[in-house]
């Protein structure tokens, strides 16, 4: 198979139209049906190694597109940094690209340009996220929002992070946009955080959950109303909000009632042991209901009683085929999890390895006897 070097791409798509019809292994008999194969395109993207038949299986309906701009986009890419073989991976991955006009992708390359001006970086992010860049409609408020986050200092990285991979919040107007970062600004500083310190924090909600601009600002509200209504404290609530990053404007009341109320039922608790439950793991809050059914009746079911649950209540975060593994795991070496702590087992799976190999290390280490006799040398 024919392949072009980054060198010679730009030589290659000039000369593109006057090739002559595409070989025998490009072309392909058209099924009844279905709209005859642009052989042009075809044969455009088989020049660039794209894998034809990958293609047909995907996005079959590109190839039969009367009008296609195969070798300019692929000049457009290569102006760009990428290679002959990353050209031929976007197109593969998204072959509509070749469908979009060459103008509005050179506009659609300077505004990304004006968030990250190194090629390689943005090479890198179009590899990954090729159907953001290739989103065309609605510039004028992609251009729009991109001034707006830039005017509050929030760094490129993350603008150019959520332009990958939420591009539904850059195409909506930036107005919209506007009203969440305000809804935002207000939760903060009414929970009593710095206005020093309000970009970061920011920084760090839109980088852990790039969709967050996408949810309306009253799921904010309601959420930590809901929460206050259930005695949580300013401080308290700032740390809820803090762990649970921006999923917390996406659990819903009743949702969040149900839980714990079931948490509260379950575990026989008080309002004030229910708070401090869900401050300990506030993951609580956005697990359904038969998740965390199954969760307690797999604790019960391996011996584990509802104080130690009570205790321990980030063993929750587990699901019950992790609870049991780690369980028999520490068995081996002794430890009835039933009569201890269920700390041991609880946290990530480095966590756990660093518990599980300290009893592995004390179960063989020898046990000093200060009244055995010693050994001599001789002996």
């Amino acid at each position: 198979m024919l392949r072009v070097t980054t060198a010679s791409l730009c030589a290659y798509c000039r000369r593109m139209s006057l090739l002559g019809p595409p070989c025998a292994s490009a072309s392909t008999v058209t099924p009844p049906n279905k709209r005859p194969e642009n052989q042009l395109t075809v044969h455009s993207l088989y020049q660039l190694s794209v894998d034809i038949r990958k293609v047909r299986k995907s996005k079959g309906w590109v190839l039969s597109e009367g009008a296609s701009y195969v070798s300019e986009t692929a000049c457009l890419l290569s102006d760009m940094g990428a290679d002959a073989t990353v050209i031929t991976r976007i197109l593969e991955a998204h072959p509509e690209a070749v469908l979009c006009r060459p103008e509005d992708v050179a506009a659609q390359r300077d505004l990304w340009v004006s968030v990250c001006p190194n090629k390689r970086e943005l090479m890198s992010i179009i590899e990954k996220f090729p159907a953001s860049f290739f989103t065309l409609t609605h510039h004028d408020n992609q251009r729009a929002n991109i001034l707006y986050l830039q005017s509050l200092r929030l760094s490129n990285r993350i603008i150019g992070k959520l332009m990958a991979s939420a591009p539904q919040s850059f195409s909506r107007p930036a107005e919209l946009n506007k009203e969440v970062i305000h809804t935002l600004r207000e939760v903060y500083l009414d929970l009593g955080g710095d206005e020093g310190n309000l970009r970061v924090w920011l920084q760090k909600l839109l980088s852990q959950n790039p969709y967050i601009l996408l949810r309306p600002a009253e799921a904010w509200r309601d959420s930590l109303g809901f929460l206050r209504e259930q005695g949580f404290t300013t401080e308290e609530l700032l740390g809820l909000v803090s762990s649970l990053r921006a999923s917390i404007a996406e659990l819903q009341p009743e949702a969040m009632q149900q839980a714990l109320g079931y948490i509260e039922g379950v575990l026989a608790c008080s309002k004030d042991e229910i708070r401090q439950i869900v401050i300990r793991c506030p993951a609580i809050l956005y697990y359904s209901l038969p998740a965390l059914a199954g969760r307690f009746q797999g604790l019960m079911d391996v011996g584990v009683s509802m104080e130690q649950v009570k205790k321990s209540p980030n063993v929750l975060e587990l699901t019950t085929q992790i609870v049991l593994y780690r369980i028999q795991k520490l068995a081996s070496y002794g430890y009835d999890v039933s009569s201890g702590s269920l700390d041991v087992i609880v946290g990530t799976k480095k966590d756990f390895e660093t518990s599980y190999g300290k009893l592995h290390l004390r179960q063989q280490r020898p046990l000093f006897n200060p009244v055995a006799p010693l050994r001599s040398a001789e002996e």
